[in-house]
């Protein structure tokens, strides 16, 4: 072959590779821009247990290109890294979702707005993204929840474990609500439960136990000879059937078609912004300015659970992606109007309730439903009270009232211990009479029997009620009976819990 024919073929090769990355390009689909707001992890296909195209050979560019994620469903799956459990109760949950498709979809809808954020985070850290999942199981995805046991939030947190990882809770925010700071302080927790334990299923166990309870089990296994696996340990039930409900909605998502379920579509994009919140603002304000629903701006900020949000304790607002312009650009045009009509307050001294709402001009029964005070309650000094906003109050609420004010209350009345000597015809229904206390009451406070009659000079305790000191000055009492007080309160514990 002469050099003419060896040039000639050179390009003939070159031309032909040139043209088959052209057709490449052609027939791929042509992908969604990237949003400003993904990481790395959602540029790139995300290792997960999904079988590899071409069987463990290496993948051009272009046919990574096209294994993008689809949604974020398919995002999740990709991510999925915890081992598989495959249990009868596994089973029993797959069949329990499947059967309420109803529910399902409610719950994945209330999803939507949240579960970009965690898988981002959860890609950020490289945890497994089926732990994006989890709050399908702790709060059917509602910020809003609250347990019997007062856990509340997506990720059911109880106020001294909020405590432990700094979610805030005070009298006008609860951050265990909070959309970003309680995900921060879920995924936090569940990273040093597994550093703990080494396992997903324990860690996850000890999530819904306790971390002192899964290791106690533990031990005990180990002392007796016995495997320490989640499956082995002896453990309540809720905590039994916790790890399988997560691989039920698990195995739902990486095969809905296999239940016969339909998982709404959820683009893989933000969809919310966290937006600077300037000055203090009613939650209607704040709302209208981004010119979104109440509804909306609650399910967004649920920690926000009082009709003002303080920008020195709450000092970012998260908002619908395409509306974060619009809430600027409405603020710019609003000028220097009232946009609070709600301030704080600190109790000066103990007040009552009457009083305090005589102050802050309102009605009793309207200062009781804006703060949440019950009946038969003294507001105690130094408490943080919500009262309308005149105009001699304009300035914003100071960061250390907004960020750390409690509400403090304590019985308008309490009970002083009293010992009266049985006169000559005195009998237990006698003295319950004229001391306006039941029988039942006499008969334990003084542990007598139903029958008991009482003797000429007989000692018989009475715990009698008495209005609480309104004044902080004047609530002292006489040490004596503090000291009685102090004494009888063993005694008087039943009778406070009745």
């Amino acid at each position: 072959m002469n050099l003419l024919s060896r040039w000639v073929l050179f390009f003939a090769v070159i031309l032909s590779g040139c043209a088959t990355d052209s057709a490449l390009q052609k027939s791929a689909p042509a992908s969604p821009p990237a949003p400003q707001a993904t990481t790395a992890a959602a540029a790139a296909p995300v290792p997960g247990p999904l079988t590899p195209l071409g069987q463990g050979q290496p993948q051009s560019d272009a046919i990574a290109l096209l294994s993008l994620p689809q949604d974020l469903w398919d995002r999740i799956r990709r991510g999925y890294a915890m081992p598989d459990l495959s249990t009868e109760l596994v089973t029993d949950r797959e069949q329990w979702y499947a059967a309420r498709p109803d529910y399902i979809l409610r719950m994945t809808e209330r999803s939507r707005k949240y579960l970009f954020y965690i898988v981002e985070e959860l890609e950020r850290r490289k945890m497994p993204t089926e732990l994006a999942l989890l709050p399908f199981i702790e709060s059917a995805f509602n910020p809003q929840a609250v347990s019997t046991a007062r856990a509340m939030g997506m990720w059911q947190f109880m106020p001294a474990t909020g405590k432990d990882f700094d979610l805030k809770q005070n009298v006008f925010r609860d951050d265990r609500r909070d959309i970003q700071a309680s995900t921060r302080a879920a995924l936090d927790y569940l990273q040093r439960l597994y550093n703990m334990f080494g396992d997903w299923h324990l860690a996850l166990a000890a999530y819904n136990w306790g971390e002192g309870n899964v290791g106690k089990a533990i031990a005990r296994n180990q002392k007796a000879g016995l495997a320490a696996t989640y499956t082995d340990l002896n453990m309540p039930m809720e905590t039994r059937f916790y790890v399988p409900k997560l691989q039920a909605v698990k195995n739902i998502v990486a095969r809905p078609k296999s239940f016969n379920v339909k998982l709404p579509d959820i683009p893989n994009h933000p969809y919310f912004q966290s937006v600077p919140l300037p000055r203090d603002m009613d939650v209607t304000v704040a709302a209208k300015l981004a010119d979104i629903s109440l509804e909306d701006f609650k399910a967004l900020n649920p920690s926000a659970h009082r009709p003002v949000l303080f920008a020195a304790g709450t000092p970012q607002i998260l908002l619908p992606w395409d509306n974060a312009e619009t809430f600027q650009r409405n603020y710019e045009a609003f000028g220097s109007g009232r946009l609070a009509s709600w301030t704080a307050w600190v109790a000066p001294s103990n007040l009552k309730v009457a009083e305090a709402a005589r102050r802050a001009g309102m009605s009793e029964d309207e200062f009781r439903t804006l703060n949440n005070i019950p009946p038969r309650m003294l507001i105690k000094a130094g408490s943080a009270l919500l009262v309308p906003r005149h105009a001699r109050m304009e300035e914003d609420v100071d960061g250390q009232v907004a960020d750390n004010g409690q509400l403090s209350l304590a019985p308008e009345m309490t009970l002083r211990r009293v010992v009266v000597k049985a006169g000559k015809k005195d009998t237990l229904e006698s003295l319950s009479q004229k001391h306006r206390v039941t029988v039942a009451q006499l008969i334990e406070w003084n542990e007598l029997g139903s029958q008991s009659k009482l003797q000429t000079g007989q000692s018989v305790v009475l715990f009698l009620a008495q209005a609480a000191s309104g004044n902080k000055k004047g609530s002292g009492g006489k040490k004596k009976e503090s000291v009685q007080k102090a004494q009888a309160a063993p005694k008087t514990e039943r009778l406070a819990k009745r």
